[in-house]
């Protein structure tokens, strides 16, 4: 079977997508990656409608991506915090990639990133490389074969 051939239905990348292909998501899981927990803060700076916002954090929580935490601040009601849960962190390396990508191919950085992430033990900047199972690294699309896996449905 071609790749043509396959049905997308099934197709990893479309899966994620329709969990995190919203226009805010991806800001709002950048800001969480960053320490951003609270409502007002990720409106504050994304700068996104409380509907907008409500309606993305409920998905991302619904999905298990983020989870809430509550907290109150004295003389409050309580609130939820949103946290990145374990399935959240792991869409980290893709947050690293977009940035690392936006830094070659967009804007002008002459002034230098806007958010500089660097190693915490021997402080070199962190990039998003693709490498195989047997430790091979920097690896390009000339590097790699790409079928129809196990999964791989005809398309209907």
């Amino acid at each position: 079977m071609e790749w043509l051939e396959t049905s997308t239905e099934n197709c990893p990348v479309q899966l994620t997508l329709d969990l995190v292909g919203e226009k805010w998501t991806l800001p709002i899981l950048r800001d969480a990656s960053n320490g951003v927990r609270r409502f007002d803060e990720f409106r504050r700076h994304i700068g996104m409608s409380e509907a907008v916002l409500s309606d993305r954090l409920r998905k991302l929580t619904e999905a298990g991506i983020l989870r809430t935490v509550p907290y109150q601040e004295p003389g409050s009601r309580s609130r939820n915090e949103y946290r990145l849960t374990r399935k959240g962190w792991d869409l980290w390396p893709v947050l690293v990639a977009l940035k690392q990508w936006g830094e070659a191919h967009t804007g002008d950085d002459a002034e230098g990133p806007v958010l500089d992430l660097r190693h915490g033990t021997c402080g070199a900047p962190v990039r998003v490389t693709v490498e195989c199972e047997q430790g091979h690294t920097a690896l390009s699309p000339s590097d790699v074969s790409a079928k129809p896996g196990p999964g791989a449905r005809p398309r209907s």
